[in-house]
């Protein structure tokens, strides 16, 4: 089991690095630097005398054949060894998530959703794209979770009210980001106060007008994130991460916008984001995973009686 639990939080490490390299074939408008081959890279194999940009894509189609080759180890493993536990549901659901994280990958290539384009499916392409990574990400996470020895889920109850909204929440962060990341990698400005008015401005392009929406919703929404972990008295130490990095995310928003969002600071900010949703995640498990021991009848009525009243 131990070793299981090690190889599957590397498994969801990796995985996050993964996503942080095709974040940064994004910033960079690599995207095109294969053309629009897949799984061919300009009609080859291996490319030759590559450009950056096409080294940058090109790897980032590596290290993601790299991570679909581990969530398969993890998959059979947790068969074999889990079959009738959780771990073995949530890496099963790990393996087809990354096999639709694949064919939606290959798909911003063939679509030609890469690059310059600013077209509106692009946009919806990329929010589809970031929740199925989203949940690839939680069931990555809950397999690690569960094979380290946690309980499985049992009901949505006592304090879950409070769980699914805050869910919600981080991944409307989420989502909101990533368009307002295309947005300034398509449409950079020279400081601050020039962004704000092309925000504004009856002319400017529909994607630059969407990006305020992410600071609003981000503030809004981490505000809540952190009210409903304040209603929960379960997971200490997770509470207290799912609190730092509320506020780590607002933070680092504020200074991506300062510094006219620099790359290297978009992939710190996306990274922050990815943790957030994790611990979310995992928060929610342990608060509704089911009890150790049986509970006495009349401290399960009594229990429930509060709730209700609740």
């Amino acid at each position: 089991m131990r070793r299981f639990a090690q190889f599957a939080w590397t498994v969801l490490g990796f995985n996050i690095l993964v996503i942080l390299w095709g974040a940064l074939v994004r910033a960079t408008k690599s995207g095109e630097g294969c053309g629009n081959h897949w799984p061919l890279c300009n009609s080859t194999v291996v490319p030759h005398g590559a450009q950056i940009a096409t080294l940058i894509e090109f790897t980032h189609r590596i290290t993601t054949g790299i991570a679909f080759l581990s969530v398969v180890v993890m998959a059979v493993w947790a068969y074999r060894r889990h079959r009738q536990e959780p771990v073995w549901k949530a890496a099963a659901a790990s393996l087809a998530l990354i096999i639709t994280e694949a064919l939606l990958g290959a798909g911003l290539v063939l679509f030609k959703f890469v690059g310059t384009d600013v077209s509106v499916g692009r946009v919806v392409y990329l929010s589809a794209h970031l929740i199925n990574t989203l949940l690839m990400l939680a069931a990555m996470a809950l397999t690690a979770w569960w094979a380290s020895g946690h309980r499985s889920v049992q009901s949505f109850r006592l304090h879950g009210g409070a769980v699914g909204p805050a869910l919600v929440s981080a991944l409307a962060i989420a989502i909101t980001g990533v368009i307002a990341a295309l947005s300034d990698t398509l449409y950079p400005v020279n400081s601050f106060l020039a962004g704000l008015r092309a925000d504004f401005s009856a002319t400017s392009p529909l994607l630059v007008k969407l990006r305020i929406w992410h600071p609003i919703i981000a503030i809004v929404a981490g505000a809540y994130i952190v009210f409903a972990i304040l209603r929960i008295d379960r997971a200490p130490l997770l509470r207290r991460f799912a609190i730092i990095l509320v506020g780590m995310e607002l933070a680092a928003g504020m200074l991506n916008l300062s510094l006219l969002t620099p790359v290297w600071m978009q992939l710190i900010h996306l990274l922050i984001a990815d943790l957030l949703w994790i611990v979310v995640v995992l928060l929610g498990a342990a608060v509704l995973e089911e009890p150790r021991f049986s509970e006495p009848r009349g401290n399960r009525a009594i229990e429930n009686t509060a709730v209700n009243l609740a």
